[in-house]
């Protein structure tokens, strides 16, 4: 798979980590910046690989500021992309398996180096379960998505 990398300045410390983890895992890191600690907008780091996971030009998004809460947000708000914050292998791969999530925001203020390259192999290996439960449940997030989309109203 390919998978989006990006990182505001709190995020860069776990930038190698992420970029080599995603190699060695077999997959393809497509690195999106940042390249220094030197202060960015964390809004803008996730509409990069937000953008780039909705034109289908990565399948996948690893996104790391401070605590991981502002990327989350932030990517949140484009249609289709699930994000969430995974500090943990558990919710790495049942964000994947349950909700279908596609973008994993992480704290680089928050994890150390070991356990964010495991909770990204945990995300990287896990599947959409497609569950008829899951299936239901992600039909009326959408159907909020749509609700509150500009057009709707």
């Amino acid at each position: 798979m390919k998978i989006a990398c990006a990182f505001d300045h709190a995020g860069f410390p776990l930038k190698t980590l992420v970029l080599e983890t995603v190699k060695a895992l077999g997959h393809e890191p497509v690195d999106l910046g940042t390249d220094s600690t030197e202060p960015v907008d964390y809004p803008d780091v996730a509409r990069r690989a937000s953008e780039l996971v909705m034109s289908g030009g990565a399948e996948r998004a690893v996104i790391v500021c401070g605590s991981g809460a502002g990327v989350a947000i932030a990517a949140s708000k484009f249609p289709g992309i699930r994000a969430f914050v995974g500090h943990d292998t558990y919710t790495g791969h049942q964000a994947v398996e349950h909700d279908d999530g596609n973008v994993l925001c992480m704290g680089g203020r928050v994890i150390g180096p070991l356990i964010a390259a495991e909770v990204l192999a945990a995300f990287l290996d896990a599947r959409y379960s497609g569950e008829e439960r899951h299936v239901r449940r992600l039909a009326k997030i959408a159907e909020i998505e749509r609700e509150f989309s500009p057009g709707h109203r």
